[in-house]
């Protein structure tokens, strides 16, 4: 932890995320599959651009706003995908802008969604490109069927302003398998009715390195995966030393042995759980917990003394690193040199 910064802080050790970036591309491209990370985790521009350096066919986006600020950050990104239903005439106004500037693609799963994007983009030189997004076992956003894929595919293709782009789903975890046969019905049922499927996205960092050429599948969105986390190392896809991002924090007070306070709560550290015990693993302290937080405070406590006193800081791998970003208008960036940079946080400070 060398340097010197207030904390609560979150410092990101580049030469991990670039490793990350690197490893990652290597396995999904010996498997024939585009990548197409979901910036989210990162939400950096810097970062972005690495991995489109690294060979990713573009990014991934959750909000218009964090395309508008990546662009606007780094000019150079030059097709994105926004995985989230847009709805809405300023939205759509804002949508219609991007994509005169980038190679846009969205989701949709509703005909209300369709005809909102139509509405929006009848009148623009170029189509929208438009993927059904399919519920494959998430229960989350997405089509039901894979009758219901094609009945909206058609929709689309029918729709002034718009382009089939193909399929689109984010599976459970575990659960690609499933969730490649519904696409492949679903492609096999558009392409029947005379349209091409060009594209057949899906992702998840937890699938990653067990995802294999299957023929149906021809993109993949990993997010997590440049960082990875604590949930990332219970499912055994990462190791320690494949976490990137780390929270330090300082203790700022130890009422009794067994119990101690950190500056770091809900508002670093995010309440996700994600099924684990505590708000985060401290290096070096196994039978320490972060058991309880509050906005400002997180609490430590053991079964034993813990070896810490008032001024002491801690490392600390969070359970979900993506939440953990969008918390900090700025992060700590370890260098390959072990300098120390701040970087902005591109694409937080926008709500939508």
């Amino acid at each position: 932890m060398e340097g010197e910064f207030e904390t609560p802080a979150v410092v990101i050790d580049l030469a991990v995320a670039l490793r990350n970036i690197e490893r990652a591309q290597a396995h999904l491209a010996a498997q024939g599959l585009a990548v197409r990370p979901h910036i989210k985790t990162h939400k950096l521009a810097r970062l972005a651009e690495a991995q489109i350096a690294a060979g990713a066919v573009g990014i991934t986006c959750q909000k218009i706003g964090e395309v508008e600020a990546l662009l606007d950050e780094a000019p150079s990104i030059a097709d994105v995908l926004l995985t989230y239903p847009i709805l809405g005439r300023s939205k759509l106004a804002r949508l219609v802008a991007l994509a005169r500037r980038v190679r846009l693609s969205v989701v949709a799963d509703s005909r209300a969604v369709v005809d909102g994007l139509s509405d929006g983009f009848a009148g623009e030189p170029s189509p929208l490109r438009v993927l059904v997004e399919c519920d494959t076992g998430g229960s989350r956003c997405g089509v039901q069927s894979p009758g219901d894929a094609a009945a909206l595919a058609r929709r689309i293709d029918a729709a002034p302003g718009l382009v089939l782009g193909g399929l689109m789903t984010y599976p459970a975890a575990g659960r690609q398998a499933a969730a490649c046969a519904f696409l492949a019905e679903a492609k096999a049922a558009i392409e029947g009715a005379g349209l091409a499927v060009p594209v057949v996205s899906s992702g998840g960092t937890p699938d990653l390195w067990r995802m294999r050429a299957d023929g149906v599948v021809t993109e993949y969105r990993p997010g997590t995966y440049i960082y990875n986390d604590r949930s990332l190392l219970a499912r055994d896809v990462a190791t320690e030393a494949d976490c990137a991002l780390r929270v330090v924090a300082t203790v700022v007070s130890k009422p009794t042995p067994e119990r101690a306070i950190i500056d770091a709560g809900s508002k670093v550290l995010t309440s996700d759980l994600l099924g684990l015990e505590g708000y985060g693993m401290v290096m070096g302290l196994p039978e320490v917990v972060i058991d309880q937080l509050s906005e400002e405070h997180g609490r430590l406590t053991s079964k034993h003394a813990i070896p810490l006193e008032v001024g002491d800081k801690v490392e600390i791998i969070p359970n979900h690193a993506c939440v953990v970003t969008n918390m900090m208008d700025a992060v700590h960036v370890r260098m390959p040199n072990d300098a120390i940079e701040v970087w902005h946080v591109t694409a937080r400070g926008r709500v939508t």
